[in-house]
């Protein structure tokens, strides 16, 4: 089971970092995507990364801003997020699975609870 967390009101400019943590599952064995969803909006990735390589993946949008990191001795997967905008609020999730495509929500089949964030003065 996966749980998504961190999430809270920030003032834009404003750092938040957001935890991907397991129970059951081993999260080094899968690749890991951060996706979130705005109201009205369809869900977007934001940024995941692989198995082996530990290479990571950015929507144009967050490149520079966002970071995704794992700690294999927490089982967690990090999204460190600074210099926040109003635009970056949503609820944000984090999936597992064997992506190809890693930044498509299509291609993972394990979703965890989302967690909000919210940017605004």
């Amino acid at each position: 089971q996966l749980q998504a967390s961190g999430g809270g009101l920030v003032q834009p400019g404003g750092s938040l970092r957001l935890s991907c943590t397991a129970s059951g599952l081993t999260l080094d064995y899968y690749g890991i995507g951060w996706f979130r969803q705005a109201p009205g909006k369809e869900r977007e990735g934001v940024s995941c990364t692989g198995i082996t390589d530990g290479s990571a993946l950015y929507a144009n949008s967050v490149k520079g801003q966002f970071t995704i990191s794992r700690d294999k001795t927490e089982n967690t997967v990090y999204l460190q997020m600074d210099s926040l905008k109003p635009e970056d609020t949503a609820i944000y999730y984090c999936a597992t699975g064997f992506p190809t495509l890693c930044l498509l929500p299509y291609q993972y089949d394990n979703w965890g609870q989302g967690t909000l964030v919210t940017v605004s003065s």
